[in-house]
């Protein structure tokens, strides 16, 4: 049964809840960020799909895995053509995430917990659900509701052919013909049309949602597809096809175009107003760390999520390079690195890393090197439970749009995105009385939260350890620079003050000198003599 709760009215934000004390400066510079993903997290009211109510009640696991903060998708009103990232009022939650009381209150219980509450926003598309889409759709052709959007006539001799050869990321042509000819541009789902940041009323609205969300009390906003709000003038032909698998290997005409930097910009005066450190942090696809790094210059937003890491190969030596590139972008702005593993569209780390229990053994030491790493870290929920992808969905239950197009992604999202596991026992493994919204397979219940708690092998237990040090070892986290160490090949080793870290990327077990106490190990690892036989696949912390 879920509670009654008072009217909040729409456009006034409840007021803003206490945020945790921290005497730490720069609190996002070292950060542990917890994602989750609202439909798949804890569901409330027992509908099948997770909420804010959800959320909120597991909110002290948060707490006590050690995250310090939680990143929220988005849970705006919406038809859920994708997942709630095509939003039709930013102002109000939608009935299946709980409502704007809801919202308050999980930030306020986030808070008195000590975790800080990011939010996504979604300011490259609205959905064609959304008050200005249908005004522009019903305005007539080169009318000034459809100046805030991309509206174009068509190529061809009666407009029958798009007005570019612009691809959608989701797959097909990125514009859609209307009744009267006129084409309009979704670089996503058709029910996710572009806005033109060109036209002041989208700069100035998203001003007044960005407020009326930091009133509320929220501590900043994960922004999606940060790169892709400015087009180049005049829209031209790309002359390229596939072009998503170009995303973040070039610049292209709708992506990471110089422009949106001047919006960054305008947002971080907006958050430096408000007091308690609000950040903004991006979801932008760069072809080089240096074109990532200008995303967190001083003056723009406080950190970009490096992909780059998040796509290396379990290779040590491209493993280094990515670090090193990585920190050498950064620091030349002074921003601190934004490691990720994972998140909710990609396929899980651990079935990248090749699956099953090789896979798990690589992740596990994976996500012990990011934490040893400096910088922020983001923890996509689940994978501290070494969850891995749900490869044998059936076709019938899948609700990514990508899955439905052609040439486009290949539809995993949904497999990253299933419920994850509470409980060794019921319906939905804790997640909620009423099942789950997507299957999740038999196995999880070994995987589950109570199954691990309590077990020093399991991952779960081995994050919660690796949080603890991080925290308790001053050298973790803060800091711009890692000092490499020599080892053999295949093998990272490197320090940090009070800690080193070694990892072993070979199929092999390596020998090597014991440089410190030993304070966690992935893996079980072997003393002998003066050495230490280092499993394959598997990383250690020393404390020297």
């Amino acid at each position: 049964m879920t509670q009654e709760l008072a009217p909040v009215v729409h456009g006034e934000a409840p007021a803003a809840a206490d945020r945790p004390e921290d005497a730490q400066t720069d609190w996002w510079r070292s950060a542990v960020i917890y994602q989750v993903y609202v439909r798949s997290f804890a569901d409330g009211d027992g509908d099948g799909v997770g909420d804010l109510p959800g959320v909120r009640a597991r909110l002290p696991y948060l707490a006590e895995l050690g995250a310090d903060a939680v990143w929220l998708t988005p849970f705006y009103a919406s038809p859920q053509a994708d997942g709630g990232y095509d939003v039709a009022d930013y102002r109000t939650v939608d009935p299946l995430f709980g409502s704007l009381a809801d919202a308050d209150d999980l930030v306020r219980t986030a808070h008195e917990l000590g975790l800080r509450v990011i939010v996504d926003i979604v300011p490259n598309h609205t959905s064609d659900r959304h008050a200005w889409f249908r005004a522009a759709l019903a305005d007539r052709h080169g009318g000034p509701d459809r100046e805030r959007y991309h509206f174009r006539p068509g190529k061809g001799v009666n407009g029958e052919l798009p007005p570019n050869d612009w691809e959608s990321v989701f797959g097909g042509p990125a514009w859609t013909r209307v009744p009267d000819g006129d084409w309009y541009l979704h670089l996503f789902a058709p029910e996710q049309p572009d806005l033109d940041w060109d036209h002041p009323e989208v700069r100035e609205e998203f001003d007044r949602i960005l407020r009326f969300w930091l009133d509320l009390g929220v501590d900043g906003f994960r922004i999606d597809v940060a790169h892709g709000m400015v087009k180049a003038p005049g829209l031209p032909d790309i002359g390229h096809q596939e072009q998503v698998t170009m995303i973040g290997s070039q610049v292209l005409p709708f992506f990471d175009q110089d422009g949106v930097h001047e919006i960054h910009r305008s947002w971080r005066r907006l958050l430096d107003g408000y007091p308690g450190q609000r950040i903004g942090v991006a979801e932008a696809w760069a072809p080089t760390p240096e074109r990532m790094a200008l995303y967190v210059r001083p003056d723009e937003l406080h950190q970009a999520f490096n992909f780059h890491f998040l796509r290396c190969d379990w290779d040590a030596a491209a493993m280094r390079a990515v670090i090193d590139e990585s920190l050498a972008a950064t620091v030349s702005v002074g921003a601190p690195t934004t490691w990720v593993l994972s998140n909710h569209d990609v396929v899980r780390h651990v079935t990248r890393y090749g699956g099953g229990a090789t896979g798990l053994r690589r992740a596990r030491a994976a996500a012990m090197l990011m934490l040893a790493l400096p910088g922020s870290v983001y923890v996509y929920q689940g994978e501290e439970l070494g969850l891995p992808e749900v490869t044998d969905l059936p076709d019938d239950v899948r609700q990514d749009p990508s899955f439905f197009r052609a040439n486009g992604q290949d539809g995993l999202r949904d497999g990253c995105r299933v419920p994850i596991p509470w409980t060794a026992g019921g319906s939905s493994y804790g997640f909620g009385s009423g099942g789950s919204w997507l299957p999740q397979p038999a196995s999880w219940a070994g995987l589950s939260v109570e199954a691990q708690t309590g077990d020093p092998a399991s991952t779960l237990e081995l994050y919660r350890a690796a949080l603890r040090l991080r925290r308790e070892l001053p050298g973790l986290g803060a800091g711009e620079s890692v000092h490499w160490q020599d080892a053999p090949e295949g093998v990272l080793a490197l320090a940090r003050p009070g800690l080193a870290c070694t990892v072993n990327t070979r199929s092999t077990p390596v020998e090597l000198p014991v440089p410190g106490r030993l304070v966690l190990s992935s893996e079980p690892a072997t003393p002998t003599g003066g050495n230490i036989r280092l499993p394959a696949h598997s990383c250690i912390w020393w404390a020297i």
